[in-house]
């Protein structure tokens, strides 16, 4: 028998684990039913063509193979070691195979940093060994992998491959399971499937070491990412970033979403998202497709695949109910699906198909025509999908009997046949658990037509890869560029005067006003700058001043300055005993007329710099109405954000009120996400109200907040 080539040893630590020409194996027993046995079986089913070691301390020869009795016994330089054995002894094994060059382990063990202080500090320990080794470790607490490019799986799961024709989809995985799962499901829809990789703790190599490496695989088409944590956030961003030049979608499944599932945020704008929003936020804005359960991962996965080019504008829907199109219609609009409506040729045909009973409308409704008339799909298919007004067509036919699926598959699958244009075509079947012949399902997918019994998950699937599609055909986001990095700032609380004077050197516009020490200063500043005047107390322990009665608005006068401030110190004191300020600052009153904002800034630990920005400050924490910001977008994306508000219409003209200056609340936006990047810093901005006037008239920030680590 021919031998595989030899890796050589500067080829990468995970080239070597996921395509290795050497393997062993220590775990596998005399007795059937062991885990390494189940990999020494797979290897064996698969006609592995290169060495295998099998590892074993007291056996000689298992299944007519030699033994050594430990990874320190191992030849030099194999290219992969399956570690299916206790915990307890995996330290050591690791050691061996870093001492005989070994490229990449896989430890199926748990009992590391899921179980503990102690099992934290040898999973540290196995960084360490590996570190100074150069090599990669897939786990421990995984499942291995599955190549089925190279026909190999190292895990102790059977495995039946099916070598994929064409560049398909690649798994990476922090749970076993969940790999296994997208696996099976798509091997069943006949979705090509090139490698799936379980990643189990991460010891060493993260989901990112093998998203980098799949990427610049020629059998990688996209990739499917279900991961519990995202390890190294701004890598992954600039991965997907990567992904998206490349034409190779990253599709992720991240848990986390709910309440409980979140951790607390930094910014009192902040506590009204999870880090889960944050990394919502900023993964989309790169160009992943973010899904939130299972079902969807798997039928966005095969769009991906099967499509021929991704869709970047709304389907057409054929029905044949006036119910089911009714359903779709609210789905769609809950999903943020655009239904274009027919124009030109296509409102012509449907026009002409059965006049007074089908409608040229999108969803189309067919009635129960096709059963009397089943050439209906040849007149209207045809049109419908080369019509550049759609991106995708949704075939919906009610499949409830085999009559059915007589009646109306075949006229449906000739039909597309003969269609030109190649358009993303999906047939979504009512009737989920109806018979329908294998052989039927296979023809619509043997033509790269998903077969999904249930029209809701196309729809929202749809939805996904629609929006991908259409990021995708776009050129990469606009950025604004980040300031030059700002001069270190003096950690703490930065009161109201001084960030002002901060954020005003930063472009975002601010009351006139400055501090004062005393009612004489104050009347002096009030004097200079104009009155009617507002005063506030300064102190960095006061975050909310005016709890604490420490704001004064519309004084007219030096009296009622004068009075005023008086008022002021009382109120301070009795709700501070002792609170010494820093002064009070005396600002010009703000005009009248304006939409209060609440817009913030936190520098997320993992992910970086996001802002937020709601429509006024009770209104955005009572109904969730906030919207998250990657820092340095464009001015037109930062408008288009600010319209996704649920409360946009407020931004007017609205019930007589004149339209806002969102161009002018947009440069503020910018400004501070420039501020927040140049200040890294920072942890936490928050200006609540930031004051948005009408068109032309600008915007102001009447208080802020900045924090420092």
């Amino acid at each position: 028998m021919s031998q595989p080539t030899p890796h050589s040893r500067t080829s990468s630590p995970i080239a070597r684990m996921l395509s290795p020409r050497s393997v062993a194996v220590a775990g596998v027993s005399a007795k059937p039913g062991s885990l390494g046995g189940g990999v020494l079986a797979n290897l064996e089913r698969s006609g592995f063509k290169g060495d295998i070691h099998l590892i074993h301390p007291t056996q000689v020869e298992i299944g007519g193979r030699r033994c050594v009795p430990s990874a320190h016994d191992l030849p030099e330089g194999v290219d992969c070691v399956v570690l299916a054995i206790p915990g307890a002894g995996v330290l050591d094994a690791v050691k061996g195979c870093a001492a005989r060059g070994v490229g990449g382990v896989i430890i199926f063990s748990a009992g590391f940093a899921e179980a503990g202080a102690e099992g934290e500090a040898r999973q540290r320990e196995l960084a360490q060994i590996a570190a100074g080794s150069n090599m990669a470790i897939a786990g421990p607490n995984c499942l291995g992998f599955v190549n089925n490019v190279e026909t190999l799986a190292l895990t102790f799961s059977i495995v039946e491959h099916r070598k994929p024709s064409r560049p398909g989809l690649a798994v990476v995985s922090q749970s076993g399971a969940m790999a296994s799962v997208v696996r099976a499901a798509l091997d069943a829809r006949d979705v090509p499937v090139a490698i799936t990789v379980s990643t189990g703790n991460e010891a060493v190599t993260g989901a990112e070491d093998f998203i980098e490496h799949l990427l610049d695989e020629a059998h990688t088409a996209a990739i499917a990412v279900v991961a519990e944590q995202i390890r190294q956030p701004k890598r992954f961003l600039e991965l997907a970033a990567k992904a998206r030049t490349k034409k190779k979608p990253i599709v992720l499944l991240h848990p986390g979403r709910s309440k409980a599932a979140q951790q607390s945020a930094i910014t009192h704008t902040g506590a009204m998202t999870g880090d889960w929003e944050v990394m919502r936020t900023l993964v989309t804005h790169a160009g992943v497709a973010l899904v939130e359960t299972m079902d969807e991962l798997i039928d966005v996965c095969e769009m991906l695949i099967r499509f021929p080019r991704l869709p970047s504008k709304g389907p057409v829907i054929l029905g044949e109910s006036g119910a089911f199109k009714a359903m779709v219609l609210d789905l769609a609009e809950q999903v943020g699906l655009d239904l274009p409506q027919p124009t030109g040729a296509s409102h012509d045909m449907l026009s002409a198909l059965a006049p007074g009973l089908i409608l040229p409308t999108n969803p189309v409704d067919l009635t129960a025509q096709p059963l009397v008339d089943p050439q209906l799909y040849t007149k209207s298919l045809p049109t419908l999908v080369a019509d550049d007004t759609y991106g995708s067509l949704v075939v919906a036919m009610i499949l409830s009997s085999p009559a059915f699926v007589a009646r109306k598959a075949q006229p449906i699958l000739e039909a597309l046949e003969k269609a030109q244009g190649g358009k993303p075509t999906i047939f979504a079947m009512l009737g989920e658990d109806s018979y329908v012949s294998p052989d039927v399902i296979a023809a619509f997918r043997a033509r790269d037509i998903p077969f999904v019994r249930s029209p809701d998950r196309v729809v929202r699937a749809l939805a996904t890869v629609t929006r991908l599609g259409a990021a995708l055909a776009a050129k990469p986001p606009k950025t604004t560029a980040p300031n030059k990095a700002g001069a270190r700032l003096p950690p703490g609380v930065i009161p109201e005067h001084a960030a002002k004077t901060l954020l005003r050197a930063a472009g975002l516009p601010v009351p006139e006003g400055a501090l004062a020490r005393s009612v004489k200063e104050g009347l002096a500043i009030a004097n200079e700058i104009g009155f009617p005047v507002a005063l506030k107390a300064q102190s960095a322990a006061l975050s909310h001043k005016s709890d604490a009665g420490g704001v004064v608005l519309h004084l007219s006068d030096a009296a009622a300055l004068e009075e005023g401030w008086a008022r002021l110190l009382d109120n301070i004191a009795t709700a501070h005993p002792g609170m010494k300020l820093d002064g009070v600052l005396v600002e010009c009153m703000a005009p009248k007329g304006g939409l209060e904002l609440i817009l913030g800034a936190r520098n997320d630990p993992q992910w970086g710099p996001v802002l937020a920005v709601g429509l006024g400050g009770v209104q955005a924490e009572a109904l969730g109405d906030i919207r998250l910001l990657p820092p340095l977008l464009a001015l037109d994306e930062i408008a288009a954000e600010l319209h996704k508000l649920k409360a946009a219409r407020l931004l007017g003209p609205f019930r007589g009120t004149p339209a806002r200056d969102v161009a002018a609340a947009a440069q503020v936006i910018a400004a501070l996400g420039r501020f927040v990047v140049a200040h890294p810093q920072i942890t936490e901005v928050d200006i609540n109200p930031l004051v948005l006037y009408p068109a032309g008239q600008g915007v102001l920030a009447l208080d802020a907040l900045v924090v420092v680590a």
